[in-house]
Order: C-alpha cells, then sequence, then structure tokens
C-alpha cells in the first residue's frame, strides 16, 4: 500500500468560497462565465484526499465546465441555507446533487450546525420527552446521538427514524423546486464497514435514506444515477491518495481515487443522455 505522506498538505489551498457564501468549497475557484453544471454535495463530491475527484474527470469527459460546490461534511441544510451558492446553482445548466443522508438535517427533534450539518446542537423538548433518560449534552455528533437513542430503545427510534425521513424527503423536494427540476440526483451508495453493532446510523451511507424515499422524488428531477461504491478501506484504494501517516484510519472511510474513477464512468452516460435532451 501507497499514499503520498509528503503531498498531505497540497490540498490546503484547495477550499474556497464564492461570493458572499460562508461555505468551503472544493478549489480552485472557477470562472462562471461560461455555462457550467454545479456539482452540489458532501465528502464525496468534495473527493477528501483525492487529487482528482470525479467532477473534475466529468468535467474532461464531457466538455463542459464542471463546479465542484461539494464541502467536507456538509448536508442539506449547508446548501439550503446559503443563497449564494443555490444561486449558483439556479444559474448552472444542470445541478449534479448527491443524495446525502438524512440524519445531517434540522427537523422537529434536533438542531444541526448550519454549515458543518455533521454536529448536533439541540434536541427539542419533543426528543427530550421521547428519551427523558438521555443526557444529551454527552452527545456532539448526529450519529453518534442516533446509534446512542437507537440503543436506548429500538422501539422509540422509529418516531426518530420517520421523523427524519420524512423532513428529508420536504427538505429535498423544496431544493429541487428552487432550482426549477434542472437537477440529476447522485446516489453513491456504500457499507462503512461498521458491522451489525454499528447501528442503522453508521451501518450504510446515505444514512437512513431509502429506495422509496428516492423514488418519491424522481418524477421532479431529470434523471437519478445509482452508483453502488466501496470506501477506500475496502476496496484497497489507498493509493494515490494525499495524506499523512495520523490520515490513515480517515481517509479508509473515505472514497479513493479509483472509485472517483468509477463514478466519473458511471455517471458520464447519464448526464450525456441529461444534456443532450436539453
Amino acid at each position: 500500500m501507497s499514499y503520498e505522506q509528503t503531498g498531505a498538505m497540497a490540498l490546503l489551498d484547495e477550499p474556497c468560497r464564492y461570493g458572499t457564501s460562508k461555505l468551503l468549497v472544493r478549489g480552485p475557484r472557477r470562472d462562471l462565465d461560461s455555462p457550467y453544471l454545479a456539482f452540489m454535495g458532501g465528502t464525496e463530491v468534495y473527493g477528501r484526499y483525492v487529487k482528482q475527484p470525479f467532477v473534475a474527470q466529468l468535467e474532461n469527459t464531457l466538455g463542459q465546465t464542471c463546479v465542484n460546490l461539494g464541502s467536507v461534511n456538509a448536508g442539506l441544510d449547508s446548501f439550503v441555507q446559503d443563497e449564494a451558492l443555490m444561486s449558483l446553482a439556479r444559474d448552472a445548466d444542470i445541478t449534479v446533487l448527491q443524495v446525502l443522508g438524512a440524519q445531517n438535517l434540522s427537523n422537529r427533534l434536533y438542531r444541526v450546525h448550519p454549515r458543518r450539518n455533521d454536529r448536533f446542537l439541540q434536541a427539542s423538548e419533543t426528543l427530550s420527552k421521547l428519551y427523558s433518560e438521555v443526557d444529551f449534552t454527552d452527545y456532539h455528533f448526529n450519529k453518534h446521538l442516533l446509534t446512542g437513542l437507537e440503543a436506548c430503545s429500538a422501539e422509540r427510534f422509529e418516531a426518530v427514524r420517520a421523523e427524519l425521513q420524512t423532513a428529508w424527503v420536504k427538505r429535498m423536494s423544496s431544493m429541487i423546486e428552487t432550482l426549477e427540476g434542472r437537477v440529476v440526483l447522485l446516489w453513491l451508495r456504500y457499507d462503512l464497514g461498521q458491522g451489525v453493532d454499528g447501528g442503522v446510523a453508521l451501518g450504510q451511507e446515505p444514512a437512513l435514506v431509502d429506495r422509496p424515499m428516492v423514488d418519491a422524488l424522481r418524477s421532479m428531477v431529470k434523471a437519478v444515477i445509482e452508483v453502488p461504491v466501496q470506501t477506500a478501506g475496502g476496496a484497497d484504494d489507498i493509493d494515490g491518495m494525499v495524506l499523512g501517516q495520523m490520515d490513515l484510519p480517515t481517509a479508509g472511510h473515505m472514497i479513493g481515487p479509483m472509485e472517483h474513477m468509477r463514478i466519473a464512468n458511471a455517471a458520464s452516460d447519464g448526464l450525456r443522455r441529461v444534456l443532450t435532451a436539453e
């Protein structure tokens, strides 16, 4: 196994911002005067530890400017609440929107950080009553919270799951409507390898999102591109990643260079069909 230790600093100048947006997205900053495709998503779209994420590869394949708006640990709320990035996406020919997990959005049970959507901020009175025995100050991240709630009571957790899934469909529908339906959903499905003891919140990505939820959005978008992928650790895909020794454990849970190439190859045909039909 090999990786670029000395290149670990090479990506530090990559993040950038557009306009008044407070969200750091993958750079370098692009010229938006010519027609472009916008790619919105989290760590996978950003391409953490990867020199050439699938967005850059698709630009070469499609011959059209592809603007990477992926942001590490971002969820739906990161984009819905960012008017600068939403405006940028509205001006795109097509926005490719990653199917993100349902755990990282504010809902009637808890609030998340407005930009780092993976961070848990506060439980609502409803959730506090549902789990009266839980000390919510013990939790700082949504996945840790959900795993703890499921372990405490799988029966009561079903109410949590239902709320998050309902909120997700509504938030996605609202975002797609804002973008006037010029959206292609990119559904990257993978197993984090946590095992059955990891709980429902940790076992699969995107967390808590099932096929009926995605199917509910199909009539609203141009296409749904579904790509099963593996983590870098599971696919032995660490080679060529830009990281230091301390980054290895985290990098193993990311998507590696070869998987980014697979995503680009899988997405190119679907995007060509959409662009041809425009």
